[in-house]
This record gives structure tokens, C-alpha cells and sequence, in this order.
């Protein structure tokens, strides 16, 4: 009786065990939408990736009709009905496109849809796109779709986040649109969409995010975006917008939220309210490339939440607006570069304890070289080009003094005297004192919010050719003290910026021998020494300059043989015109033949002096800027060929220093 017990328990043991194991084979997604998970994806193949991360995979290929929806990558379900609630096939290879009465269209519970960095071929994305009427997030960012923005979209009521950035829709942003109040962001950028934007935002009251730009939009900046109290970005660059900001509303604007402003690269123009000051959490203000004009407020300068100022290449006028007037300040980049500014730098930036870029190039600002920045701890780039400074550049008298400068351009300024080697000994990061060099590559670029695309760049504009180097490496060394009238020998202590990457003196009064000691700067590629009063032979030393790509000792009075040997043999004619009592290749001339109609150049006078003008050579224009176009160069620049910014001809001696300073 006992066995039978036994054996009676046995069997009801086993059954409950398949019972329980059955239950486990159970699909907690539904048939249908599995189904149509499976006939959506057989229309798509698999591609070689192009676009996206080194850790995205093709996530489809875990997709199996004999296991549970609700565990294929890139779907989620309702855990308590099994619905498909979410679909993320962002970076997953797929080519191919979406048909109108596609598959997809049938998971009319989904809340989620993320389909970016795919290719879908130029295609146009569905109308049917509006049956999904409880999507909450739609991502189409970089899918290569085109045509209009399907009118339905305004059936998506519930819609949260709707991004359609760097795709090829055309036409207008449909006035359906207006339809989404939920919508928190509503990112547009780097399409083809065109028309004059639809005043239709007053509907957006929870509208933080707004990116329209890089598309064709026209017309005048919509009133009714001053209307979002909520909006936290604000970007509409790259554009054709015209006319002045509305004036009117924006003495009424509630922007206390707004962190991000930028309208860079459009047409508009005017004075620039005052009302500005009032977006008290502004932290990214960018309305380079426009047409602004009259003064900059002042009140700028008690924006304590500020980080980034660009306001380059605009008719800005008037004195330099006092930046930093409270000590709080978080100014780090200020690039006021290309406009009508005038009198001097002002001392209240000497509060800007975090300030790393100063550019106010290409502007007409005067007074003596600004010793005292040489206390801001912080500075790296400091532009000054292209002004009416004047005077000396004096030693500061203080022990750390620039001591993170690594990038500093005065050319094309009044400044005079000789170059005192306690000036560049302070430039404690252009000397190697390390292997920071060494390794991975690290760029220069502020730390705004992930979604603000601003970037720290140099531009370089060589015989009037620009050239855009996208990012700054934290280890681009330049300096430029090009076409001014310093005078004196070039000072030995150069050589102990050992990381130095670019040096041009050229276009000054400088005189007396190359020093030698110029050879151990071994991570130079670039040296312009021309149109100087340099004499004696060139240095052999130089040709130990590895890397040396660019070279320019013409227009001074250097004799003897050139140097041969490395980079030496890769320099032509233009690299040495102006030396008449230089011998050997690339030139002509050979040496230890003499000349009996040559005469041995003279030193022109001292009048003559005074009317040297930069008539060749290049001239190093870095210029910071904040947008994301040009040609990317990495740790190597101007390897691959040399470009051919030298003279067309050697100009005569006896010609080559008529020109005015005054036609610079």
C-alpha cells in the first residue's frame, strides 16, 4: 500500500512538472504583432554600417518566430498585456524602405518607434504614419528619408519627441503640426525644408526643445515662438531669416528657462535688444554671421549663467561690451572677431576666471598689448589679429603668467620693439614636458548640454586661401607675430617651445642671424622668418626639422649655401626668392660660381624700413569659430602635399618693400 502511494505521487509529480513547463512556452507577445514584427523586417536587408557607433550590431538577426517577441533586441512589451509598446532598431544596418501599407502600421499600441541611422534609401516615410495614434517618441534622425513630412503627423496627439533631423524632407513644416501641444521636442535640423516658418507655436506651451536649422526656411524670425515660456533651446542657424529680432515681443518675453540661443548664419539684422539680458539662464548665446548692428548691450556682462558668446562677423560697433563685470562669471569662450568694435580691451575680464578662448580679431581695437590677461589661468587661445594695438609686447612681471596659452595670433597690428625672451618663457604649454602628446587625441570643446552642437575650431587663411581646421587639438601650438614692425634679433629662447607646431615672424623688421638654436624646436611644421633684414647663412640645424612643411625665408638677406638633406629637399625656389647671395638647389645658382655684374644686397635704409608691406609668404589667420563645416585635420597637418601659397614670382629687391603698411 505504501509503493502504491509512492508510485501514485510519482506520477502526479511528473505531471505537474510538464504542466508547469508548458506554461514557460507560452509567448507573452501576441501572435499577430510578432507576426507583423516579422513581415516588417522582410523587406529590409542588412548593410554594411556607415553611420553608426563600433558597438551597434544588426539587431534583427535575433529575431526567431519560435521564441518570444518580448525578448528580440530592440523590442519591449507591456508586461502585463504583451503588447508591443516600443521598438528601438536605431543603428541596426537595415536597407531598404518602408512601404504604405507596411506591417509596422499594425502595432497600434506602440508608444516608442526609434528608427535612426538606418538607410532607407531616399524613400518618403508613409502618411499611414498617423494611424500609430499612441506614439509618444518618434526618432528618424539620419535615415536618409525624403519628400514632405506626411500631413497625418498631427494625429499623433500623444506625441512627446519628434526628431526627423539630417534627413532630405522638402517643402514646409505641415501646419498640422500644431496639433501636438504634448510636444516637448521638435527637432528639424539639417534638412531641406523651406518657406517661412508657420507661426504656429503658441500651441507648444511644454515645448523645451526647438532645432530648425540647417534647412531653407525664409522670412522674418516667427513672433510666436517668444511665446514658449518653457523652451530651454532655441536653434535656428543656418538658415535665410531676415529682418530685425521682434523687438516688440521680446520686451515682453518670459525666456528665464531658455539656456541656448542660436540664430548663427542667417540675415538678420538691427540693433540687438537690450531685453536679451533678461534670459537670466542663457548660458549658449551664438548669433554669429548675421547683420546685427549698433552697440552690444552692456548688460551682457551681468549674465552670470553665460558660457559660451559668439557674436563674430556681424556690424557690431562701439566699445568692446564689459563681459565678466561680477566676479561670478562662467565666461569660457568669448569670440567677438570681424566686427566694428574700437577702443580697448576692457579690464572687467580679468574676471573671467574660466575664460579659455578670447577673440576679438579683425576688429578696430586699440591700446597696448593686454600683458594683464596673462593672469586669467584658464586662457588657452587668445586672438588679437588684425587690430591698431600698438607699443611693445612687455614681460609680465608676475611668475605664472599665460601659463596655458598655446595658441596666440597679433599679426597685422601697429605693435613695435623687440621680441624679449621673458615673453615666451611664460608659455609654459607650448614646452614638452611630457609625453602628453602621446596617445589618444584630445579637442578643445566647451561643456555645454549633449544636444548643443558647438565646436572650438582654427581657421588658417594662407595667401588669402582659407583653410578650416574643424577642431582644435589640445596640442596645436601656434604663434604669429606677422606683419607688424618688431625689430631686434629673433630670440634664442624660442627654442624652448619644443612642441610648437607653427611660427611666422614674417613682415617685420628683424635682424641679424637665424639662430641655430631654431633646430631643436622638433615638432615644428611650419616656420616663416620672410620679409625681415635676416642675414648670414641659414642654419644647417634646421634640417633637423623632421616634420618642417612649410618654409619661408624669402625676401631678407641671407647668403651661402642652402642646407640639403630631410625636408630641405622638398622645398622649391619660392621658399628662398628675394636672397640674391643664396646658392645651391633648388635654386639656379651654384655655388662658388661668382657673378662679376652681381653687387652684394645692401641693408636699405631706414626709411625704406617703415614702408615694408606682406606682399607673399603666408600669413596665419587662427581665427576661433563655432560651427561644425570645414576640413577636419588630425594630429598631422599638411603632410600629404604642400600647398602652393608661395610667390608666383620673385619680386626685385630693390621693389619689395615700396608698399604702404598703411594698405594692410
Amino acid at each position: 500500500m505504501g509503493y502504491l502511494f509512492i508510485f501514485f505521487s510519482l506520477v502526479c509529480f511528473v505531471l505537474l512538472c510538464q504542466s508547469v513547463s508548458s506554461s514557460f512556452v507560452h509567448h507573452l507577445c501576441s501572435p499577430s504583432e510578432a507576426s507583423a514584427l516579422l513581415q516588417f523586417n522582410q523587406f529590409f536587408e542588412i548593410s554594411p554600417p556607415g553611420r553608426c557607433y563600433k558597438a551597434s550590431f544588426p539587431k534583427t538577426i535575433s529575431w526567431n518566430e519560435s521564441t518570444d517577441c518580448c525578448t528580440w533586441e530592440g523590442v519591449t512589451c507591456d508586461m502585463l498585456t504583451g503588447y508591443v509598446i516600443g521598438l528601438d532598431l536605431s543603428c541596426s544596418f537595415l536597407r531598404g524602405t518602408i512601404h504604405p501599407n507596411s506591417s509596422l502600421f499594425q502595432l497600434y499600441h506602440l508608444q516608442s518607434l526609434n528608427l535612426a541611422r538606418n538607410d532607407f534609401n531616399w524613400s518618403s516615410f508613409p502618411n499611414d504614419i498617423g494611424r500609430l495614434r499612441n506614439l509618444k517618441y518618434l526618432n528618424l534622425r539620419e535615415c536618409d528619408f525624403s519628400g514632405s513630412i506626411p500631413d497625418s503627423i498631427g494625429n499623433l496627439t500623444q506625441m512627446r519627441q519628434l526628431d526627423f533631423g539630417d534627413n532630405h524632407f522638402t517643402g514646409h513644416i505641415p501646419s498640422t503640426i500644431s496639433k501636438l501641444k504634448q510636444l516637448i521636442l521638435l527637432d528639424l535640423w539639417s534638412n531641406s525644408l523651406g518657406g517661412e516658418i508657420p507661426d504656429i507655436f503658441s500651441n507648444f506651451q511644454v515645448l523645451a526643445d526647438l532645432v530648425l536649422s540647417n534647412n531653407r526656411f525664409t522670412g522674418s524670425f516667427p513672433p510666436s515662438i517668444l511665446s514658449l515660456t518653457c523652451l530651454q533651446r532655441l536653434d535656428l542657424s543656418s538658415n535665410s531669416l531676415s529682418g530685425p529680432l521682434p523687438s516688440r515681443h521680446l520686451e515682453q518675453l518670459h525666456f528665464y528657462n531658455l539656456n541656448s540661443l542660436d540664430l548663427k548664419f542667417n540675415f538678420l539684422q538691427g540693433p540687438l535688444p537690450s531685453s536679451i539680458c533678461k534670459m537670466s539662464s542663457l548660458s549658449f548665446l551664438d548669433l554669429s554671421h548675421n547683420y546685427f548692428t549698433d552697440s552690444v548691450p552692456h548688460c551682457l556682462g551681468n549674465m552670470d549663467s553665460l558660457f559660451v558668446l559668439d557674436l563674430r562677423s556681424n556690424s557690431f560697433r562701439g566699445s568692446l561690451p564689459t563681459l565678466c563685470s561680477r566676479t561670478t562669471s562662467h565666461l569660457r569662450t568669448i569670440v567677438l572677431n570681424g566686427n566694428q568694435f574700437e577702443g580697448p580691451v576692457p579690464m572687467s575680464l580679468l574676471n573671467c576666471n574660466s575664460l579659455e578662448i578670447l577673440d576679438v580679431g579683425n576688429n578696430s581695437i586699440n591700446g597696448t598689448f593686454p600683458t594683464w590677461l596673462g593672469s586669467l589661468q584658464q586662457l588657452q587661445v587668445l586672438i588679437l589679429k588684425s587690430n591698431k594695438f600698438y607699443g611693445p609686447i612687455s614681460a609680465c612681471q608676475t611668475e605664472f603668467c599665460f601659463p596655458m596659452l598655446r595658441i596666440l595670433d597679433v599679426s597685422r597690428n601697429e605693435f613695435n620693439g623687440s621680441l624679449l625672451p621673458q615673453v615666451f618663457r611664460n608659455f609654459r604649454a607650448m614646452i614638452k614636458l611630457d609625453d602628453t602628446n602621446k596617445g589618444t587625441i584630445k579637442y578643445m570643446e566647451p561643456h555645454l548640454d549633449v544636444n548643443i552642437r558647438y565646436i572650438d575650431s582654427v581657421k588658417l587663411v594662407i595667401k588669402g586661401q582659407d583653410i578650416d581646421l574643424e577642431r582644435i587639438t589640445t596640442i596645436m601650438t601656434v604663434i604669429d607675430l606677422s606683419s607688424n614692425h618688431f625689430d631686434g634679433v629673433i630670440p634664442k629662447a624660442l627654442k624652448d617651445l619644443s612642441s610648437l607646431w607653427l611660427l611666422n615672424l614674417s613682415h617685420n623688421d628683424l635682424r641679424g642671424d637665424i639662430p641655430t638654436e631654431l633646430g631643436q624646436m622638433n615638432t615644428l611644421e611650419a616656420l616663416d622668418l620672410s620679409w625681415n633684414w635676416l642675414t648670414g647663412k641659414i642654419p644647417r640645424e634646421l634640417t633637423r626639422l623632421e616634420f618642417l612643411a612649410v618654409f619661408n625665408l624669402s625676401q631678407n638677406v641671407l647668403v651661402g649655401p642652402i642646407p640639403q638633406g630631410s625636408q630641405f629637399n622638398t622645398f622649391s625656389n619660392d621658399s628662398y626668392g628675394g636672397n640674391l647671395d643664396l646658392c645651391g638647389p633648388p635654386l639656379s645658382k651654384k655655388c662658388g660660381m661668382s657673378d662679376a655684374s652681381h653687387v652684394p644686397q645692401p641693408l636699405e635704409s631706414e626709411e625704406e624700413d617703415d614702408e615694408s608691406y606682406f606682399a607673399s609668404g603666408f600669413t596665419w589667420e587662427s581665427v576661433v569659430i563655432g560651427y561644425s563645416c570645414g576640413l577636419v585635420v588630425g594630429t598631422v597637418m599638411f603632410k600629404s602635399s604642400k600647398p602652393k601659397w608661395f610667390l608666383e614670382g620673385i619680386i626685385p629687391l630693390k621693389n619689395r618693400r615700396r608698399k604702404k603698411r598703411g594698405l594692410r
